[in-house]
């Protein structure tokens, strides 16, 4: 019994291993719930993690006390993602040597496999959530970033809204992309000790405050088939400051329009970007305009109802959309709510053509959990893992005997939940 727990702890370990240095997000996201289930009280099937406080600020002496509004974000446990195959138990206990390792020829063959597979599960689903939760869309679609000055100016966004440069900003990039942009900083001055950080970790460390991550499992995204010249339906929509001490504050809101094509068909996607004519972005700060008009995400017909939206056979359609318009109090996000009939640009692409979605954040910008699932008894091994050097995954591993078919069965679980807790702290770099 000894062994097969020797066994089964480096079998797991060296999956987690594999699957971390694999992804481009596991390692690079929040993961301070990690402990969350462990508890005597657990979140069941959602945990809410909370966002961060913003208030107004006053000048002179006099107090201006305002109310304190808390918000959270959802984090929903996802369907159990897992590998499964079947092995002899005499090539499993054969590839683990005294010393603890695992043979190159099992790993090749079985774990090497397994790890990978997680690893792209994971980024692309990751990566997904962020693409449809991100609202900042930078790039021409159809141009992908052909230089490090065009991914640096991807994370502009960030700096316009006081996303700190402490070390923790990645860019997940696809290979064409990647190829490009490394070529253009093969001159640079590269620290000795940060160059051997890169061959172990695949990430490329530079002086310029970004983290550069090859991923070919970044998300797609296909615009809606849209149609018709879209308008707002309705003067202020949103919401404002209605007095000193009201911060008002919603997530996500539904925006009414109309000037759609008129007949009933799907006009939007969700993840589909758009901008409002003359409404512009703040500092979340000092609330001065940016000078940039502020972008929005296409959520749904609903926010509780994710997915394409319709029109309606006179040509009106509404959405939800994040983040919400909130033109006043410690939350605004923009310069004002926009007027009646006021034209919306869609800067996700073209109708109906998919373009790949480089992904640039800081590591608060998503929440990422995975708990620890149970371990079964009576089975011929079951571990484990949790590293937390790994990224925060939680992996289990059980082998047991599949009496029908005369083979010992293998099996690897996660379970893990992803959401954009801080949208401003995301970019969507549009290949």
């Amino acid at each position: 019994m000894a062994n097969a727990l020797i066994t089964s702890q480096v079998v797991t370990n060296d999956v987690l291993r594999i699957a971390h240095n694999a992804s481009a997000f596991l390692g690079n996201m929040n993961t301070e719930f990690k402990e969350a289930w462990t508890g005597e009280y657990k979140p069941g099937n959602t945990l809410n993690a909370r966002r961060p406080v913003q208030f107004t600020h006053r000048t002179g002496s006099a107090a201006n006390v305002q109310d304190v509004t808390e918000s959270s974000t959802p984090i929903v446990i996802q369907p159990e993602l897992g590998v499964d195959f079947a092995i002899s138990s005499n090539d499993l206990a054969l590839s683990v040597g005294s010393n603890g390792q695992v043979s190159k020829e099992f790993k090749n063959r079985y774990l090497l496999p397994a790890g990978l597979k997680i690893a792209a599960i994971l980024d692309f689903s990751i990566g997904t959530i962020i693409k449809n939760g991100a609202h900042q869309l930078v790039g021409t679609p159809g141009t992908p970033p052909a230089t490090f000055a065009d991914l640096l100016n991807s994370a502009v966004p960030l700096d316009r809204m006081s996303v700190p440069r402490d070390g923790n900003r990645m860019a997940a990039i696809e290979p064409g992309a990647n190829a490009n942009i490394v070529a253009g900083i093969s001159s640079l001055f590269n620290n000795q000790s940060v160059l051997g950080e890169q061959y172990k970790t695949g990430i490329i460390k530079t002086s310029a405050g970004l983290d550069i991550a090859m991923s070919q499992n970044v998300p797609s995204h296909t615009v809606g088939p849209l149609g018709g010249a879209p308008l707002t339906n309705g003067a202020n929509q949103g919401l404002t400051n209605a007095g000193a001490t009201d911060n008002p504050l919603a997530l996500n809101m539904s925006l009414i329009t109309n000037g759609w094509t008129a007949a009933v068909a799907v006009r939007l996607n969700q993840g589909d970007t758009f901008t409002i004519a003359g409404i512009f972005s703040v500092n979340p700060e000092t609330k001065a305009s940016t000078g940039v008009l502020q972008s929005f995400v296409v959520i749904g017909p609903t926010a509780a109802a994710p997915g394409p939206v319709s029109s309606d056979v006179a040509g009106n359609l509404t959405m939800a959309i994040s983040p919400c318009i909130i033109a006043g109090g410690a939350y605004q996000n923009v310069t004002a709510r926009p007027g009646t009939g006021v034209a919306l640009t869609i800067t996700s692409g073209v109708a109906n053509t998919t373009y790949t979605q480089n992904i640039v954040w800081h590591r608060n910008a998503i929440t990422f959990v995975s708990p620890k699932q149970e371990t079964p008894g009576g089975m011929d091994m079951a571990y484990q893992a949790s590293l937390a050097d790994e990224g925060g995954i939680s992996l289990r591993f059980v082998r047991g005997f599949d009496i029908n078919l005369n083979r010992f069965v293998s099996r690897f679980d996660v379970l893990w939940g992803a959401a954009v807790v801080l949208p401003n702290f995301s970019v969507r770099r549009t290949n």
